[in-house]
């Protein structure tokens, strides 16, 4: 067990330091760094803005599968009517 713990650790270890020194590794670096800067500009909503534009996710939602209900029940009754099913 401690073989393989040892083995790890220097294996992350050894990535690490062939990260830090080879071209790929630094520009992985530079692309992480940006990455924070670009969050950090981020505009984030307000809990009410949250909460109104769930609730408007919600209606449109609803509306939707409302809309296609009774699509699909004029649409299977129209079949049935058309193979002589009607009940």
């Amino acid at each position: 067990m401690v073989v393989r713990v040892m083995s790890l650790l220097l294996g992350l270890v050894f990535a690490f330091v062939i990260v830090l020194f080879t071209t790929q590794g630094k520009q992985l670096f530079s692309f992480f760094r940006d990455s924070v800067d670009e969050v950090k500009k981020v505009v984030w909503p307000s809990r009410k803005e949250t909460l109104q534009m769930a609730g408007v996710v919600c209606a449109f939602v609803i509306t939707m599968a409302f809309f296609l209900w009774i699509i699909d029940s004029s649409l299977m009754a129209i079949v049935k009517y058309a193979m002589g099913q009607e009940s």
